[in-house]
């Protein structure tokens, strides 16, 4: 009996997802054409039509359907299979596929990672970065081991390890007349005064919690795509807004003139790892986690 292959069973939980073959194919780093007929290879072993294709659009049939989810499960236990003779290297080393917040990696990685790769010479770390949801479905589907975000976020059937506390501060542009930094009130602010990042990011609503925001007509009209259109606008005083402390110093705080004011004690989000529960790589993610933490402190001497 022929099988199919694991990069068709992939490939077709890819379209599932996207439900769309030029941007599956992307997902999977083939072109549209290698893609295509991997799909149509799948359905001919198979002898079922998996796919319903038209000019615009593709729908998954629901023999489809259950095929994918039959084809998640297998690729599933591949990857334990994996992870099974992973355990028995050396901590950090080999592959690892680190998933990280928008809100994070440009102001943590930049630090981390040059001293990662001189201790760990023997990992090889692929990162992805993506909000926090999207980044959970990679990992529960096997495309990711180990997540950096923020926390909390109810994620089930996943094991956290929370890191450290990363403060919020005031930011606004040098000079600016929005708010006095000195003598700040949250129930002071001018109307559409604070700039905040678009929903979907949990640096919006964390910052919205621990910053006490609870007027929604102090929010700006606008809002961000991205941090680094978040400081741009804030440095062009559109308005203020309230950053986390990995921030300052940042690549994206340079040649700015945006000003911090440190906040209440409580205003604060926490920074944790994430993976799938019953991982056999769970040592290696909390060493990486120790790592993370350490370098953090380390650096706040600095």
């Amino acid at each position: 009996m022929k099988l199919p292959s694991l990069k068709q069973l992939r490939y077709f939980v890819a379209l599932a997802e996207h439900g769309h073959f030029g941007r599956a194919a992307e997902a999977c780093f083939v072109s549209p054409s290698a893609f295509s007929v991997a799909i149509r290879d799948l359905e001919a072993l198979l002898d079922a039509n998996l796919v319903d294709r038209t000019n615009k659009n593709v729908t998954i049939t629901a023999d489809g359907r259950e095929v994918a989810a039959k084809a998640r499960l297998c690729l599933r236990e591949v990857e334990e299979l994996v992870e099974l003779a992973r355990s028995h290297r050396e901590p950090l080393s080999g592959t690892l596929r680190l998933g990280v917040i928008p809100t994070i990696a440009p102001f943590l990685l930049p630090r981390l990672l040059p001293g990662l790769r001189e201790d760990y010479p023997q990992l090889q770390l692929f990162l992805r970065e993506e909000q926090t949801l999207r980044l959970y479905e990679r990992l529960m589907a096997g495309e990711l081991d180990v997540l950096l975000i923020a926390l909390p976020y109810e994620l089930a059937q996943t094991e956290q390890l929370p890191l450290f506390k990363d403060p919020f501060r005031l930011a606004l542009r040098e000079g600016s007349t929005l708010v006095d930094p000195e003598h700040y009130s949250p129930s002071a602010l001018p109307p559409e005064s604070i700039l905040l990042l678009e929903d979907g990011h949990c640096l919006r609503e964390h910052a919205i919690s621990a910053c006490k925001l609870r007027r929604a007509e102090q929010y700006s009209r606008f809002s961000a795509s991205s941090p680094l259109t978040l400081i741009e606008m804030v440095d062009a005083d559109l308005g203020i807004t309230f950053l986390p402390q990995m921030a300052e110093g940042s690549p994206l705080m340079k040649n700015t003139r945006i000003k911090t004011w440190p906040l209440a004690d409580n205003s604060y989000r926490e920074i944790g790892l994430v993976w799938r529960r019953g991982s056999r790589q769970g040592d290696s993610f909390r060493l990486l986690g120790e790592y993370i933490r350490k370098h953090r402190v380390e650096k706040k001497r600095e």
